[in-house]
């Protein structure tokens, strides 16, 4: 289907496999684009059933998802399996539960926090103990995926806006946009990842740095090229991207980021509610942090010898 249908594929049409969807903005426009498909379709001699086609509808179901004029949404069919889903009583069940889960995690705000509990359940060599966590981090995730917002089209005309935060076990991050004709920002995407072993061993700042790069890596399809802003309730990011002679890897990331084109701005925690909670306890902290402190004690000691 993609040989038939090449050239038109993200420019009229989207496909998988054997399902297509012609969209457009207008009925004339979809008419047009919907006569260039099926010219294709008639060149390459395959027929359609007309049991299983949907014409110029506002809102249809498509892999899994309700696409329509305002956005995407989880399927309620799909949903309605998950609020179903009776409580795990092996490490499979709970694996099974978080993949159903996990091809919605897009719509769901924190999704790797709120998993947390049931991601551990599922480490290799460890015992299956359905404890209160899991039962919240259960509960919860039916919660969420019955009340997921409709994701907006993205607007390559418009700036992205990006919100990371971390927490001691995860990052997160919302991708949103001003939308046309309103003042409110709009969600388009939502990313999160449970941290290593390793990086939970990170400290605040690197944490908060990490989830910077991992959140832009991963919504690289949107931001590469476009110019965006970054908001986080870290204020030291904003001159950390900026460090001079950087080592080992914290010099990766910022060459990373050096790839593209971003402001950063501080937006304090009070209001920076989108994006996953940071956590305030103390960290334990990193080789790099450990060189920056040792560096202001070194030049505090400097001020103070040089004072009469």
């Amino acid at each position: 289907m993609e040989r038939v249908l090449k050239g038109l594929q993200w420019q009229t049409c989207l496909l998988y496999l054997d399902d297509v969807i012609v969209y457009g903005d207008s009925f004339e426009k979809t008419l047009k684009r919907l006569a260039g498909v099926f010219q294709r379709l008639r060149e390459a001699k395959l027929k359609l059933n007309p049991k299983k086609c949907n014409l110029f509808r506002r809102e249809v179901n498509y892999l899994g998802h309700v696409v329509s004029s305002e956005g995407i949404a989880p399927d309620p069919e799909k949903v309605r399996c998950v609020l179903e889903w009776p409580t795990p009583c092996s490490t499979t069940e709970v694996r099974s539960f978080v993949g159903l889960c996990s091809y919605y995690r897009r719509f769901v705000k924190g999704f790797s926090h709120i998993c947390a509990p049931l991601f551990r359940l599922t480490e290799k060599e460890r015992d299956f103990r359905w404890n209160e966590d899991c039962e919240l981090a259960f509960r919860k995730m039916k919660q969420e995926l019955t009340s997921a917002p409709i994701l907006v089209y993205p607007d390559e005309k418009r700036a992205f806006i990006l919100d990371s935060d971390a927490s001691n076990f995860a990052i997160g991050s919302v991708l949103s946009q001003v939308t046309e004709g309103s003042t409110q920002e709009k969600v388009v995407a939502y990313f999160s990842k449970a941290l290593s072993k390793t990086e939970r061993n990170y400290c605040v700042t690197r944490k908060e740095l990490l989830a910077i790069v991992l959140s832009i890596k991963h919504f690289h399809h949107y931001l590469y090229g476009a110019k965006f802003v970054v908001r986080t309730d870290h204020g030291a990011l904003r001159w950390l991207v900026n460090f001079r002679n950087p080592e080992g890897q914290l010099a990766r990331w910022l060459e990373t980021l050096s790839t593209y084109d971003f402001d950063i701005t501080h937006r304090p925690g009070r209001i920076h509610g989108n994006a996953d909670a940071l956590s305030r306890r103390p960290c334990n902290e990193c080789r790099h942090c450990e060189k920056s402190k040792k560096k202001k004690i070194r030049q505090t000691k400097q001020i103070l010898r040089s004072r009469p």
